[in-house]
């Protein structure tokens, strides 16, 4: 199976980027947006047509923030816009369950995220190349059909992302550790600098720059995504909670007069450092090395060969 026709809706930065990627390979894109000029902008860069398409596409790809997606979706089916639908949105459980609920015809979608961005927003930021051996999420449910599967493995191929299959739950717990928490430590980090001295922002330097890089994410469209994953996101809040207590703590002792013994890590080695604030810190420090050390290999999707699906969690059914 190959796509022709394709409409994007929504066209965002990633939205903008699946139809600059489908345009690459000869794919006819009609593009839509409540913001006009967006749609516009996707135009001029190449995206495809401002434009409803004449007669149903093979697919349309639902490129709205989370809480928007079941009623786009039930909106587009409506009026038949695709033969087959997907999303792009970075939460699943609960866009399935409303979708489930309310769509027209449940059976012609299958949820999807893409696991790339960047910290820009808008069509201006984005990229064809976006999703390049990037993992590509895609979240069938019991009802999804084999046509609307394929379709959107089509899609993915065509963009040169590797398919993974799983489920909603499974996904959103995923990302919560992996992207929808580490937005908001970036941002509490960001936020911090606002009440910094002049002197201190001169010493930036690259490593405050990559904590802090993600916190100039679209505020509106990251309040959505955390609200709609708010409580697998507070549950890992809660532990790194209880790891900065732990952190505080230890620092508390470092800072505070009492016993100390002689061989700690000042200069030279011959400081004295109070042994248990020293000793929680070096534990915190090498528990974090080995987990970034858990993401060697993983590469956010750069294993397999684009295009190819991992099993599927489970099967999707026959139909359209």
């Amino acid at each position: 199976m190959s796509l022709r026709t394709l409409a994007v809706i929504g066209t965002g930065l990633i939205g903008t980027s699946v139809a600059l990627a489908a345009r690459r390979q000869g794919v006819t894109v009609y593009l839509s947006d409540r913001d006009e000029s967006a749609a516009r902008t996707a135009e001029d860069l190449g995206a495809g047509r401002a434009a409803p398409p004449p007669e149903p596409v093979d697919l349309a790809v639902v490129a709205v923030p989370p809480s928007l997606v079941a009623p786009v979706l039930a909106e587009s089916q409506a009026r038949r816009l695709a033969l087959s639908y997907t999303d792009v949105a970075s939460v699943k459980s609960r866009t399935e369950r409303e979708i489930l609920a309310t769509a027209p015809d449940p059976t012609r979608y299958v949820g999807g995220h893409p696991m790339a961005g960047r910290e820009w927003s808008g069509p201006r930021a984005a990229r064809a190349e976006l999703f390049r051996e990037r993992t590509w999420v895609l979240t069938p449910t019991r009802l999804t059909s084999k046509r609307a599967f394929d379709r959107t493995l089509d899609l993915i191929a065509l963009c040169g992302a590797v398919p993974r299959v799983m489920r909603a739950r499974a996904h959103d717990e995923a990302v919560a550790l992996t992207s929808h928490a580490p937005h908001l430590v970036a941002s509490l980090m960001a936020a911090r600098l606002r009440d910094g001295s002049a002197e201190a922002a001169h010493l930036a330097g690259q490593g405050l720059r990559d904590v802090t890089r993600i916190a100039r994410g679209d505020s509106r469209l990251w309040s959505d995504i955390l609200e709609s994953n708010a409580a697998a996101v507070a549950e890992i809040l809660t532990r790194l909670q209880e790891d900065l207590t732990g952190v505080l703590a230890a620092l508390h002792d470092l800072a505070s007069p009492g016993p100390a013994v002689p061989g700690g890590t000042g200069t030279g080695g011959g400081g004295v450092v109070p042994v248990p604030g020293r000793h929680a810190l070096v534990d915190l420090l090498d528990r974090g090395i080995a987990g970034v050390g858990g993401l060697d290999g993983a590469g956010g999707g750069r294993r397999g060969a684009p295009g190819r699906p991992e099993a599927p969690a489970f099967p999707v059914a026959g139909g359209r």
